[in-house]
């Protein structure tokens, strides 16, 4: 059926700019009917109505900020391996469900605040805005100007204290959660570089045998790998562990340590020092009795233990860390204590 066969009564009319309707015509056939007649809200015209609703809003705004309170405090405070039971969901990670859940409330406090304050307090009456090319000319951009003016004083932010100052509390706590979660790129490490779990009176330990060490049980010219007592291969952390506190043992005759704080450092002739190259990390396990110097295998780096084991050749760094040994009541070499400077490479690597 065309347009010319509905009747002229049934036919849309439209609405010009001052209100009136208009009939439509053969031009404009299905031309707009036009805007009902505006009608006020409750709060347009009772201001107790209106403070209702930004004590509304505000409620809203405050409700985010504790949960992004709650969603740090559940970072923080919940074990991440501890799982709790929610109807009808069943058993869950309960970190993820108290994250999920305060991260929720914030956004969605934040959201329907704004969709709040907009429906019951901004100005709500209908305007036109006719169409324009993509390109404004310059009364186009006075008139959003004009328009972005108007808004802000239609928002009442200045007159609305308590919703202004609600909202920016809301906005600026809400990205803390963001931060928070980058915790997760990867543990602080804290001084854990500059230790090892080398301490006083820990025993070193053959790591061939599992047995504590005694001084006969170096012969001068060997070279033996100690660990530290009480750290086992099936120990979860092991690999962090031995990584930094692997020891090489050797035995020199005294008269041949050229270095003075390494002779003090031993126990007749028998020293310790870190197996761990201080060039890239590789275990050192090359050595050449005659000269008492110890191969890098990886890059061949090359260190003299009868001399501080400093390098000699290669692309190593520094020295290998010296550790201090004694012998205990029961004649076991044992720690005095931990290295005095960071194993291996990674400390120096990163400042």
């Amino acid at each position: 059926m065309s347009s010319q066969d509905i009747p002229e009564e049934n036919l849309p009319a439209e609405q010009d700019a001052h209100g009136a309707v208009s009939v439509a015509d053969d031009k404009d056939p299905f031309a707009d009917p036009g805007l009902p007649p505006h009608e006020h809200r409750v709060q347009d015209i009772d201001e107790r109505a209106a403070k209702r609703s930004e004590r509304t809003v505000a409620m809203l705004f405050t409700l985010s900020m504790l949960a992004t309170i709650g969603f740090i405090a559940a970072y923080v405070g919940v074990p991440h391996d501890k799982a709790i039971y929610v109807f009808p969901i069943g058993h869950i990670n309960a970190l993820n469900f108290s994250l999920g859940l305060t991260l929720g409330v914030a956004l969605f406090a934040i959201g329907a605040g704004a969709v709040h304050w907009a429906r019951t307090l901004m100005s709500d009456v209908e305007m036109v805005d006719e169409r324009h090319p993509i390109e404004a000319p310059p009364e186009v951009r006075e008139k959003v100007f004009d328009d972005w003016k108007q808004g802000a004083k239609e928002s009442a932010l200045g007159r609305r204290k308590l919703i202004r100052n609600t909202m920016l509390g809301a906005l600026t706590l809400v990205p803390l959660a963001g931060v928070v979660l980058l915790r997760d790129l990867g543990p602080l490490p804290g001084t854990k570089l500059r230790h090892t779990m080398w301490r006083k009176g820990l025993q070193l330990v053959n790591m061939n045998t599992n047995e504590p060490l005694r001084p006969e049980d170096v012969a001068v010219g060997s070279l033996t790998f100690a660990k530290p007592e009480g750290l086992e291969e099936h120990d979860e952390d092991f690999q962090t562990e031995i990584a930094k506190a692997a020891l090489m043992i050797v035995r020199i005759q005294p008269d041949n340590i050229k270095d003075k704080r390494e002779l003090e450092w031993s126990h007749d002739g028998i020293v310790a020092y870190s197996k761990i190259c201080t060039h890239v990390g590789c275990p050192i396990s090359l050595y050449e009795q005659q000269t008492h110097h110890v191969l890098c295998p990886c890059h061949q780096s090359t260190f003299d233990l009868s001399d501080g084991a400093r390098v000699i050749f290669g692309p190593a760094g520094h020295a290998l860390p010296q550790l201090r040994i004694g012998v205990n009541e029961e004649g076991y070499l044992e720690a005095l204590g931990d290295f005095e400077e960071p194993v291996g490479p990674a400390f120096w690597e990163r400042g």
